[in-house]
């Protein structure tokens, strides 16, 4: 049976901190992914449209508008 390689996980919570990088509030993204793989485990309801709201939520990287290319030209 093949032998995977340990990945580092985040002391505080357990989760894998690859999964918790860029996170506004790794306490909080880790217990959501905790809640949700024990729903999985139990066969229970997930409800995948707020999951996917409280990880946009998390999401930490800055969104900036797009411009057209018209937008970016210089005025003379």
């Amino acid at each position: 049976m093949r032998q995977f390689r340990r990945v580092r996980r985040d002391k505080k919570t357990g989760v894998p901190s690859k999964y918790l990088t860029g996170a506004r509030n790794r306490s909080a993204k880790a217990k959501e992914i905790k809640d949700t793989a024990e729903k999985y485990k139990k066969g229970q309801y997930i409800d995948i449209k707020s999951i996917s709201k409280l990880r946009s939520q998390q999401d930490d990287t800055d969104k900036k508008k797009k411009t057209s290319k018209s937008g970016r030209r210089k005025k003379s």
